[in-house]
């Protein structure tokens, strides 16, 4: 039975992965990555005109054909391996959850395709706006509001001194990968001309969305008037779908690896199971011969040692089970219970299943025992 619990805990822990993997890649983006690419500029030591500069180039950018709309923002872009998060805001006395922060502006819903849900995106109206204006997901408004409506709601910020006003609502933005969780975001409007994200060390990301077919003749065309426009500034170029390709394998490989871990522990499980019924088989032949002797037929005796390792397999699900509960209960992981319990399931499943399939050979093989020849031997 202790291999039997053994197999069932590692089951259940890749389960738990598979199932939550599952439910993630299942969950909507809420944004588009084909068609767009990623422009991060570097302007090394030139520290004059920065601003202004960076300006006349997203002008420029927008203004070539092929190029549907251009945006500017930080370097936890989709898919990259940068992120931004922060829980210094209140509203009435209760601290937001840990939120990944962005950098928006008013173009940004136009590159991303994001889905708006509630409220409006950033525009031009939010110039003369005495608070920081900012859009959150669905996730973040359920968490910070609850059943309230969020446009409109002011938080604080006391560290910086600031107000933050929430004027919109997106229904997600899942930007870490496939596989990554809908977690609380915000996205800060900053407007281009905004210095305090414009400082010397600054490398802002420019994110081009591009009219579907476009190939690499657009890409150099783009890259020579960066060249041109910032007089020589560097410019490296990648394809969201690229960063996403990149990343998926990045999230894969220790899937991958604990698949591999796991599928080695169950093999080892299963030859133990198939040499305890082996084992079981070749100590009981006289009862086998005597029950074949008595008119029992082939698929008694194959059904009596399948149901025996069946009932061993429930007694070891019924203590792999209370373990396994422990885990809801004690928010290990951090996931939602359901996770949990359609893990549970599955592990229950395949184990059964792994101690049916072990079990199928020698119960047959028990099955096929002549009875003169058990009872001779014994």
């Amino acid at each position: 039975m202790a291999e039997i619990l053994l197999s069932f805990f590692v089951l259940f822990v890749v389960s738990v992965l598979l199932v939550n993997n599952y439910y993630n890649y299942r969950q909507p983006m809420g944004f588009t990555s084909d068609n767009v690419w990623e422009f991060s500029i570097n302007p090394g030591q030139d520290t004059i005109n920065r601003k202004e500069t960076l300006q006349r180039l997203v002008q420029e950018l927008k203004a070539t054909p092929g190029v549907a709309a251009v945006t500017w923002t930080s370097d936890n872009t989709p898919f990259s391996f940068s992120n931004m998060n922060t829980d210094e805001y209140f509203y009435k006395d209760k601290q937001a959850p840990l939120t990944e922060y962005y950098d928006a502006d008013d173009e940004m819903v136009r590159v991303l395709g994001l889905n708006l849900v509630a409220g409006r995106w950033f525009d031009r109206r939010d110039d003369a706006s005495s608070r920081h204006l900012v859009v959150v997901n669905q996730r973040f408004a359920k968490a910070m509001f609850g059943n309230e409506s969020p446009v409109g709601k002011v938080m604080t910020n006391e560290k910086h001194d600031e107000e933050w006003q929430v004027v919109g609502v997106v229904d997600a933005y899942r930007s870490g990968s496939d596989f990554a969780a809908d977690e609380p975001v915000l996205f800060s409007r900053r407007a281009l001309q905004d210095t305090a994200r414009l400082g010397n060390n600054e490398q802002p990301i420019l994110l081009v969305r591009v009219q579907p077919g476009s190939a690499a003749v657009l890409e150099q065309q783009l890259v020579r008037k960066i060249k041109a426009v910032t007089k020589g500034w560097d410019a490296n170029v990648n394809t969201l779908a690229e960063n996403r390709k990149d990343k998926m394998k990045f999230v894969m490989t220790p899937l991958i690896a604990l698949g591999m871990v796991g599928v080695f522990l169950i093999l080892n499980v299963a030859l133990g199971l198939f040499g305890v019924l082996w084992f079981n088989i070749s100590q009981r032949k006289s009862e086998i011969g005597l029950r074949r002797a008595l008119g029992a037929t082939g698929n008694n005796i194959s059904g009596q040692f399948l149901g025996e390792m069946l009932v061993v397999t429930t007694l070891g699900v019924i203590g792999g089970w209370a373990l396994a509960v422990q885990f809801p209960l004690l928010g290990v992981f951090g996931l939602p219970a359901p996770v949990y319990f359609m893990a549970m399931v599955l592990a229950t499943a395949l184990i059964f299943l792994l101690t049916a399939i072990c079990a199928f050979q020698p119960s047959r093989q028990a099955a096929g025992i002549h009875p003169a020849v058990a009872l001779r031997e014994e």
